[in-house]
């Protein structure tokens, strides 16, 4: 008798994972995007708080640091911005005129002319706030600064919003600046860097505006004109393009702030005419290139002289009086205006001697040698210190450096990006760190130092907000990979918070023990 086959049970099925639920961060936008008024109140209300906090953190005690800056050209700026405001130009001072100024002598200028080597506005800027709060103290020098510093991340977070249409993308890249050491101990100090980088960020703004009007009208433009099969062989001149001449304004006004601004005017023009060139090759222009050069024509007419004409009048006050420096050096005030530059540039081209805190461009990206501005200390004893090794107040132009690492690792992520989508948002910020750094590597003798990458910032915060948002995940990832990613985000952001709050007071003049001051030094190369 044979046995009957024996049959084998089959193994149990695997239990089905568990459902996963979605995340805070997926819960909340959801919420907000079927609530309109929730939605209506997140846009205001996330960007809003982002300022406040900007603006506290810029203008808490302010006049901390009641000193001109010996060091670093706040000595220079704020004697030269008052001698604007009462004579229309530059004017000299004696010996021991910051002792003066300090104590509230602020009127033992002369009348003679001073040599200087930037233009006006950013120190026409600092005179209008001496001129509403008076010269008694660095409330009065440093508060124009401190406003734009606060205005430059409202204007970051717009560019944020419409390179992507989030608000969340938006408040994060506000968010990273608003607290970053950078840019808050520059928005601190009375330097032309933080009116330059506003007046950049501004024009980027504008040049943001222009691609959404303009790439439109071109791809319909040429659709209308298609005859049957053939594509036509000249799209459209485009001479309505307001949003030109109000970043060719915005890049002249860097420009009279810096001489440096001139380089990313050039460089957005070089942006516009490549953008338009492909706008006309997508759409379908037969003769592309060329048609590309007649627009560029017309874009240089818009662009240009609207940046001069802003760069010019930035000069009124030397053109309209008689006692500028060089004022009478030609048979006309444009003449003799342009011998005052041909000196200024080659002073400025010359500026090769050593400084302590010298960092040439290179460096940067590196962060090896963060500038001091002011660093002043106390005994033990001394005005309430009671720390052993005394008292320290420092302002160091220090950003906070996950960012900052994590922002130059950004910046090479997005151009491997660009590289693979040729996304023209990830364009546009690679072109914000080209015309902002690129320049200075072409001059590696010249005295540079790294509080000059303040002006670099905003767009590495941009590219770092583009890896963050793809590392928390898109709208198809699976939700575990979401979660996983928006963690991931969450504390980053949350490490970024605690150190910027770290370095809060070695940026921004706070009494704090020696020691504490110290504990900052993580580098050799930073003290």
């Amino acid at each position: 008798m044979t046995d009957a086959p024996r049959l084998e049970a089959e193994p149990p099925a695997a239990p089905l994972p568990p459902p996963q639920r979605p995340s805070l961060y997926d819960r909340f936008t959801r919420r907000v995007s079927e609530d309109p008024r929730a939605a209506r109140l997140y846009r205001w209300l996330g960007p809003a708080i982002v300022v406040v906090l900007a603006g506290v953190l810029r203008l808490w005690n302010l006049a901390a640091a009641h000193d001109l800056m010996n060091q670093f050209d706040e000595t220079y700026y704020v004697k030269d911005a008052w001698t604007l405001l009462n004579l229309g130009y530059e004017g000299s001072w004696p010996s021991g005129a910051n002792e003066s100024f300090l104590a509230g002598d602020v009127d033992v200028f002369t009348g003679n002319a001073a040599f200087v080597v930037h233009p006006p506005l950013g120190k026409w800027i600092i005179a209008l706030g001496m001129m509403v709060l008076g010269p008694d103290s660095g409330w009065g020098w440093r508060i124009t600064t401190a406003l734009l510093g606060t205005a430059a991340v409202l204007v970051l977070m717009l560019i944020a919003k419409r390179l992507s249409t989030s608000t969340t993308f938006a408040v994060v890249a506000g968010l990273l600046m608003a607290v970053d050491g950078l840019a808050i101990s520059m928005s601190r100090v009375a330097l032309l860097d933080t009116s330059l980088t506003f007046f950049v960020l501004l024009g980027f703004l504008f040049v943001v505006r222009d691609r959404e009007r303009t790439m439109s009208r071109i791809a319909q433009t040429v659709a209308a004109r298609f005859d049957g099969d053939e594509p036509p062989s000249w799209g459209p001149l485009l001479w309505n393009r307001p949003w030109v001449i109000a970043a060719g304004a915005a890049f002249g006004a860097a420009t009279a702030v810096k001489w440096s601004g001139a380089w990313v005017l050039a460089g957005l023009g070089l942006y516009l005419v490549v953008t338009d060139a492909l706008a006309r090759r997508r759409a379908g222009v037969l003769f592309w290139p060329t048609d590309a050069l007649r627009q560029g024509v017309v874009t240089f007419l818009l662009f240009v002289p609207v940046a001069v004409a802003v760069y010019l009048a930035s000069w009124t006050g030397w053109l309209v009086t008689d006692g500028g420096y060089d004022r009478h050096a030609g048979s006309n005030p444009l003449e003799s205006l342009w011998l005052y530059h041909v000196a200024m540039y080659n002073s400025t081209s010359g500026i090769t001697s050593p400084h302590a805190y010298a960092s040439p461009a290179w460096q940067w990206p590196l962060l090896l040698r963060p500038t001091s501005v002011y660093f002043h200390q106390d005994e033990l004893g001394v005005d309430g210190c009671t720390a052993a090794k005394g008292c320290s107040e420092a302002i160091s132009t220090m950003p906070n450096p996950l960012v900052w690492y994590a922002g130059v690792a950004a910046v090479l992520y997005l151009a491997y990006r660009f590289v693979v989508a040729r996304d023209w948002r990830y364009a546009l910020v690679l072109t914000g760190v080209a015309v902002t750094y690129a320049p200075w590597l072409f001059l590696p003798a010249r005295t540079v130092f790294q509080f000059y990458t303040v002006l670099i910032l905003p767009f590495m915060i941009l590219a770092l907000t583009f890896a963050l948002k793809d590392i928390a995940g898109g709208p198809n990832a699976t939700t575990y990979r979401r979660l996983t990613g928006q963690r991931l985000v969450i504390v980053f952001l949350g490490v970024a918070l605690a150190l910027s709050a770290y370095w809060y007071p070695i940026v921004t003049a706070m009494n704090v023990p020696y020691e504490f001051w110290h504990m900052h030094m993580w580098l050799t190369s930073w003290v």
